[in-house]
């Protein structure tokens, strides 16, 4: 069927990190198999995209980055579509479905989509198909599956009532659109909703799994619940397959190991036990029929080519050449690799201390790191962050090359052309992979290796594998029904390509493959921990060298990709506790760096307003260059009124991660900082054995000492409140603890002291920079 003759409509997508384009890709690719049209746009492109005069159903896939933003791609769409001054009728002729993407681990759980959604419906869009909240938290895959199941169904529905004319009673024509309160009848999602909130006992949950299992309903997933009562609570959707049977999910809460017991065949013998691994899978998994995802249709034709002379001196040129310093065999050295050229203002900058902030024998190593921007135009505030461009680990490139036996070709250069005949309606050759890139090059600067594979790249190396027993496992892992496999064995233990190859040992995917699933290696975030104002010239940051434990799937650890490197970087200048700066001057590492602004996390313009700050480990960095900055404009307005500040910082034992120990007591004896409040939770109390509950291990437990002068600073004297680190843990439990001092305090139920705290997040006055 041509494409003008089939049914259209356009797809939208906003993504910081290709998540949400990647999703969007999939449902246009998808739309031609099922003889639909689908035109596809990003919304910073909107001169190609009329909303205003869009006349077919519009699908959007929209992800939510940072402390509830837009993507960059959204930002002027989002801005433009709040303006007041809207008419409210401006899209009442359009007819529209939504996927959001967020994660609960941050407070703001997709607050992009949501606000988009809510904003279109103001204006007199409406729905046609339940929006969908994905988690990727808990792993997209739960809400987006079943998602895009009904998808095709409800667009066929609304595409159905939209070209359906209706008779007006004045005899005129008008188009039948679906109602923003209306269902449409054969809609593919019969949505029931059943909260569960994680904090329910497993026998719980199992049963109302259970229950929902046995719904004939259309779609089986787990959703992010839209409710005020946590951003923790789950919605589970009921779902039947085409049969009309019900599907079960299995293995769903924390427990979800398998095990299997047979007899050993001898007298006497214990039976032993076959657990399920990433491998290998256990009945009933093992024994059902699956239902596994198309494969997605390739689109690039990779040669590679060996290199003139002229040729390896042009490719060089177009690169920025790294420094000299990187002796590390674990890393690529100049003479074999070059930093890319980005999009991005990315400086390279000289690394002019490096500093270990923790004890040989703490639990996490901390390094302090300031770089010299003095020569570059790299304006920063407290409260912005630094995005550090690194490569991906020597020893991993060099493995994958030889796992896909092209070792001595790695020197060779990559020409990419798009298929001829693909059947992808979105192919395009990547743009951040430069032309006359070798292929050295294009694994250390150009791919994220380490990436989790998405079940769709599981589904193409399904194809690349002639083993029958990998074969089978890697469909399962890809499937519907092996979801909660997927996410044991794959996603929660953070398995990347090179681990994926390892157990699959008889898989042998192309090159072309990897180009086309891997996505982009992306530049990693530090927050900013120091003032210009006192460090003219200088930027800090700081880190922990991050450890990931061997696993199953994974026998050996690995440090962080990004921190790894940096501790090797700046070995040959790291000034040790209690150690002299080594009288030797070697010369100093350089990186590439650029600065993100963050307009909100900032500290109040008024100076007379208070601020507490909370920031345990290494969130306490901006903090640092909070007071910092602080400190000075004390020193230069002494007239001024300021008002009083409170941190509270957390870490293992006073004598050995104590970070900034001597900067925050400076900080204290100069008054710029009224209160520093400090946990320690691994020491023992003075006069005890063991430690207790009776003193503070935690941040929150200092905050629940404190709930007076807190919610009155908070809500009578309009203080502000900074949240900074770990957003699984930490900053869940920092917030239900906010819950529990303003509900106790202010006599309130417990939903009316979340509203009161949603009202400071809305006021800006409840910040957080949190990562998970």
């Amino acid at each position: 069927m041509p494409c003008e003759l089939k049914p259209r409509f356009l797809v939208l997508y906003g993504s910081q990190k290709g998540q949400a384009q990647s999703i969007a890709e999939g449902i246009a690719d998808e739309a031609e198999e099922r003889g639909l049209f689908a035109d596809i746009c990003c919304l910073s492109e909107g001169h190609k995209f009329n909303l205003e005069k869009e006349s077919s159903p519009v699908v959007f896939v929209v992800s939510t980055t940072g402390d509830g933003d837009p993507p960059d791609t959204a930002q002027k769409f989002v801005k433009r579509i709040k303006k007041k001054t809207l008419p409210r009728d401006l899209y009442a002729h359009l007819c529209y479905a939504f996927l959001a993407l967020g994660d609960t681990n941050y407070a703001d759980f997709c607050k992009c989509g949501k606000t988009i959604d809510s904003r279109l419906l103001d204006l007199g869009a409406k729905r046609f198909y339940a929006t969908g909240h994905a988690d990727d938290g808990v792993g997209l895959e739960l809400v987006l599956d079943p998602w895009l199941e009904g998808l095709w169904e409800a667009i066929r529905e609304a595409l159905s009532k939209m070209a359906a004319p209706q008779p007006e009673r004045d005899g005129h024509v008008r188009d039948q659109r679906v109602s923003s309160n209306e269902t449409p009848e054969s809609s593919a999602t019969d949505i029931k909703l059943h909260l569960l909130s994680l904090n329910e006992s497993e026998s719980q949950i199992t049963k109302s799994l259970t229950t929902a299992a046995s719904a004939k309903t259309d779609s089986l997933a787990v959703l992010a619940s839209e409710t005020g009562s946590s951003v923790n609570d789950l919605v589970t959707v009921s779902a039947t397959d085409n049969t009309g049977t019900a599907l079960k999910l299995d293995s769903v809460v924390s427990e979800r190991k398998s095990v299997l017991t047979t007899q050993s065949g001898q007298t006497g013998a214990p039976p032993a036990v076959v657990e399920a691994s990433l491998t290998r899978s256990l009945p009933p998994l093992s024994e059902l029929a699956l239902n596994i995802p198309a494969l997605p249709p390739p689109y690039l034709d990779v040669m590679l080519q060996e290199a003139t002379i002229e040729e390896e001196v042009g490719c060089l040129s177009t690169h920025i050449c790294l420094n000299s310093n990187i002796t590390s065999s674990s890393y690529p050295v100049p003479s074999q690799i070059n930093a890319p050229v980005s999009k991005e203002t990315l400086h390279e900058v000289p690394i002019s201390r490096a500093v270990q902030l923790t004890r040989d024998d703490s639990v996490k190593t901390a390094l302090l790191i300031e770089m010299d921007i003095s020569s570059h135009p790299m304006a920063y505030q407290p409260g912005d962050s630094l995005d550090v461009l690194c490569p991906n680990r020597a020893s991993e490139v060099g493995e994958l090359l030889r796992r896909l036996g092209l070792e001595d070709q790695k020197s060779n250069r990559i020409q990419l052309s798009l298929q001829k005949e693909t059947m992808k309606k979105t192919a395009q050759i990547p743009s951040y992979i430069p032309e006359n890139s070798t292929l050295h090059y294009l694994l250390t600067w150009s791919l994220e290796i380490r990436t989790v594979p998405k079940k769709a790249f599981l589904r193409s190396l399904v194809e690349c594998t002639g083993d029958s027993g990998e074969k089978r496992r890697l469909q399962e892992l890809c499937s519907k029904q092996g979801s909660a496999d997927y996410n044991l064995y794959v996603r929660d233990h953070n398995l990347g390509l090179l681990d994926l190859l390892t157990a699959f040992p008889a898989c042998q995917p192309p090159l072309s493959l990897l180009i086309e699933h891997l996505p982009k290696l992306q530049p990693r975030p530090y927050s900013a921990a120091s003032s210009s104002l006192r460090h003219p010239g200088r930027l800090h940051f700081v880190f922990n060298i991050i450890e990931f434990p061997a696993c199953a799937g994974r026998p050996v650890g690995r440090r962080g990709l990004c921190t790894g490197w940096l501790s090797d970087l700046v070995d040959p200048i790291l000034v040790h506790p209690g150690k002299a700066q080594s009288s030797s001057t070697p010369a100093l590492p350089k990186v590439h760096v650029c600065v993100r602004q963050n307009c909100s996390f900032r500290l109040p313009s008024d100076l007379s307003k208070p601020f507490i700050m909370i920031g345990p480990g290494t969130g306490v960095a901006p903090f640092i260059g909070f007071l910092q900055q602080r400190e000075k404009e004390r020193e230069e307005n002494p007239e001024a009124e300021f008002s009083e500040t409170w941190l509270f910082f957390g870490c293992r034992h006073r004598d050995r991660d104590f970070l900034f120990r001597e900067e925050l007591q400076g900080f204290v004896a100069s008054g710029t900082l009224t209160h520093l409040k400090v946990s320690f939770s691994r020491d023992t109390p003075e006069g005890t054995e063991t430690q207790t509950e009776t003193g503070p291990r935690y941040v929150q437990h200092n905050l629940l000492s404190h709930a007076k002068d807190i919610v009155n600073l908070l809500l009578k004297e309009n203080g502000y409140l900074y949240v900074c680190g770990d957003a699984k843990n930490m900053a869940k439990d920092v917030n239900d603890t906010l819950i529990e001092m303003v509900s106790a305090e202010l006599q309130l139920d417990k939903l009316d002291a979340m509203k009161r705290l949603a009202g400071l997040r809305e006021e800006k006055r409840y910040l957080q920079d949190i990562w998970s």
